[in-house]
């Protein structure tokens, strides 16, 4: 039934013919249509989330594909494993978005489906809220932006700007250090898909619709607020850099005798009495405990004294091999890990990643089939849902079949889009102009 100012959807609300992989049926979101228009990480990785949980998420791309298709990292093709990896799932719309009627059939894609658009741009007036709003009372409209007051920003400026660098790092260092994850970006991906589902949720509710803005510098600083950063600043304190030591608890990285460095976390008295059990260092300790005047069982007190601990800890780690160290800590409820490289996690033909249920193969044009991880979210109710995989779409591979399915389009008209260059139908054949390995045509078009 429709809202009042609802464009009715097409009677079926099944995927449009010949997506491959999440076929919405078996997913918590599944019946859920998202139309997504953005590029780069955040607003991708929302849509993601919600493919991977069962929605039907239709990316939208200007001529050529988006600004984001040729990122690194690539596989010797020179696809995109990075775009691959963000997008898989979702089926795949090129249009002229410089030309105001392809704006038109988005936004009539939006309107006529369920109402919601996910973007990172502004600049298009029929994409507004306010546009779309004006046909459809109950439409639910996610944003990205930079800042809070609209402008524009990405993660690696935003860490610049709120204090991060300049903590992260060896303690002898001078010059701030940018995180290489990107957490800002993956942070705000998921809070707007969080953003979605509630203003989704109060429109199932109350039948009416939202407009839901999320600013990635405020991504940074609600974090920050929240782990208590800035109220120690707007205190008097004052964060030094620390290396691996873990602030305001007791853990760090150690070498054993053949050269494996680990990092332990001893977070609670149990760990704390394990560790000092496991080693023989329980008496030792105790003496400089004594000694300093200290109470060891709080683990402020032994942050503070870390320097001393910690040498303690080096000396019986140094005169070890990994398989005495490791087997030891196996024994304890303490907290480790050696550290590994990405190429560790794939060694052994992927062994480790075959083993989690996470992971299942994916075979990818332009890359091959290869181990892609599924939602870490485990609904009981849904328990096939996190592991269903789908590739990611080639640039207009679902033009057709979306225009056709949602829009109700005919081929007279779809080929008329066609020939006036508003869409670009990907051919199912490889062609110089069309690419099957997902590599975008070159496009003079202003990026999305």
């Amino acid at each position: 039934m429709s809202t009042p100012g609802q464009t009715p959807r097409p009677e079926s609300a099944e995927p449009a013919p010949g997506v491959e992989g999440l076929d919405g049926s078996g997913g918590p979101l599944a019946g859920l249509q998202v139309v997504e228009l953005s590029s780069f990480v955040a607003t991708p990785l929302a849509g993601l989330t919600l493919a991977q949980l069962g929605a039907e998420v239709i990316r939208v791309e200007p001529l050529g594909g988006g600004p984001d298709r040729g990122r690194w990292p690539l596989a010797p093709s020179g696809t995109s494993l990075y775009w691959s990896g963000l997008n898989r799932g979702k089926q795949a719309l090129e249009i002229d978005l410089a030309d105001a009627a392809g704006r038109r059939l988005v936004a009539d894609l939006v309107v006529e489906g369920d109402g919601i658009l996910v973007t990172n741009t502004e600049r298009w007036p029929e994409l507004t809220y306010e546009a779309l709003r004006a046909r459809r009372e109950d439409i639910v409209h996610v944003t990205l932006t930079g800042r809070h007051d609209g402008s524009t920003a990405v993660d690696y400026t935003v860490q610049a700007g709120t204090g991060f660098p300049l903590i992260t790092g060896p303690a002898s260092g001078a010059a701030p250090v940018n995180h290489v994850l990107p957490a800002f970006d993956v942070a705000a991906g998921l809070y707007l898909s969080t953003g979605l589902l509630a203003a989704e949720r109060h429109r199932a509710r109350t039948g009416k619709g939202s407009q839901v803005r999320v600013a990635l510098e405020d991504v940074a600083l609600a974090i920050a607020g929240n782990l208590g950063y800035l109220a120690e600043a707007q205190l008097g304190g004052r964060r030094s850099r620390e290396g691996n030591d873990v602030h305001g608890t007791f853990g760090t990285d150690l070498i054993t005798s053949d050269g494996i460095r680990f990092m332990f976390v001893a977070l609670t008295p149990r760990q704390w009495s394990d560790l000092l059990a496991v080693t023989g260092l329980t008496q030792v300790v105790a003496g400089l405990e004594q000694a300093l005047g200290a109470d060891f069982t709080d683990e402020g007190q032994r942050y503070r004294h870390r320097s001393a601990l910690f040498g303690l800890l080096e000396a019986w780690v140094s005169t070890r091999t990994w398989d005495v160290v490791s087997e030891a800590l196996a024994s304890t409820r303490v907290l480790w890990s050696p550290y590994r490289t990405f190429a560790d996690l794939a060694s052994n033909d992927s062994a480790e990643l075959r083993n989690n249920p996470l992971f299942s193969t994916v075979d990818q044009p332009g890359v091959g089939a290869y181990l892609a991880p599924g939602s870490p979210i485990r609904l009981a109710a849904a328990p096939d849902s996190a592991t269903r995989q789908a590739r990611a779409p080639m640039v207009g591979e679902h033009s057709t079949d979306v225009l056709a399915h949602h829009l109700g389009l005919g081929p007279d008209r779809i080929a008329e889009l066609v020939r006036d260059g508003v869409v670009r139908a990907t051919p199912r054949t490889n062609t110089p102009e069309h690419p099957t390995d997902g590599t975008p045509t070159p496009s003079h078009h202003e990026e999305n």
